[in-house]
């Protein structure tokens, strides 16, 4: 189906050194713009971030430091894109919540005047999960061909969990009927706290999951900013996030 346009619309989607959108910058842009009488213009930039891209980031997107050395910076680019994008509508992926933002941040720190709120914006991945649910009753009614009755009882909702878990098992041939195995697959991240705001590194040191340290090691910017400490502390952070960190600085106390 052909879409419908009133504007140009630019699809878009940013790599980046990070997800934190206050302080990770574009590594490169791809955006396809789609004029209403159908023409198509399709552009990739690759870009120097003006700081070092974590290695956990490189694994993501095959993006390295190297790769980036020669490339211009958002700032020098950013009047020709803003150009580009000007009065078009925005599409992407998981973009309201992300690329969007942070691109908005980018054309801040570069003094460039566009006014992205003044565009639409159609975010594919909120299309994808309001339209296919991802409740434990679509799940149950997906899998298992059935209505999940009095949902949102705890019993009902454990029974029903058991049995989409032995339903994936038949459907995926690929998934190995093992605790471990399933354990792992069912996990993003190798958490260090429940919260997930502490993660394991491939050496299984802990690495901050958020704010402006994230992707550093725990005990490396304790050290270096000590009152950090203080301040998790202080904070609305789970007992157990505040546990774990406070186990980090005693293990790297006594190892002094």
């Amino acid at each position: 189906m052909q879409l419908k346009l009133k504007n140009p619309l630019v699809i878009f989607d940013l790599e980046t050194t990070g997800m934190n959108i206050a302080s990770d910058r574009i590594v490169e842009i791809s955006y396809l713009k789609v004029s209403p009488n159908g023409k198509e213009e399709c552009k990739t930039l690759r870009l120097n971030p003006e700081m070092p891209i974590p290695p956990q980031s490189t694994e993501i997107h095959g993006i390295s430091d190297a790769d980036v050395a020669d490339c211009p910076t958002f700032t020098e680019v950013a009047k020709n894109l803003a150009k580009d994008i000007e009065g078009c509508d925005l599409a992407g992926y998981n973009s309201n919540r992300f690329d969007i933002p942070l691109l908005a941040e980018e054309f801040i720190r570069a003094d460039v005047d566009i006014d992205l709120m003044k565009r639409k914006f159609i975010d594919v991945q909120t299309i994808f999960y309001k339209k296919e649910p991802r409740t434990l009753s679509a799940a149950f009614k997906f899998y298992c061909d059935g209505d999940l009755e009095n949902a949102h009882s705890a019993e009902a909702d454990t029974r029903a969990t058991y049995e989409v878990l032995k339903a994936q098992l038949d459907r995926y041939e690929d998934l190995e009927n093992d605790v471990n195995y399933l354990s792992k697959f069912s996990s993003f991240n190798r958490n260090a706290d429940f919260a997930g705001r502490i993660v394991l590194d491939d050496n299984d040191e802990e690495i901050f999951n958020f704010g402006k340290y994230k992707g550093q090691k725990v005990a490396d910017v304790l050290k270096r900013d000590p009152g950090y400490y203080g301040w998790i502390l202080q904070g609305d952070f789970t007992l157990h996030t505040k546990k774990v960190i406070t186990n980090v600085k005693l293990k790297n106390f006594n190892n002094k």
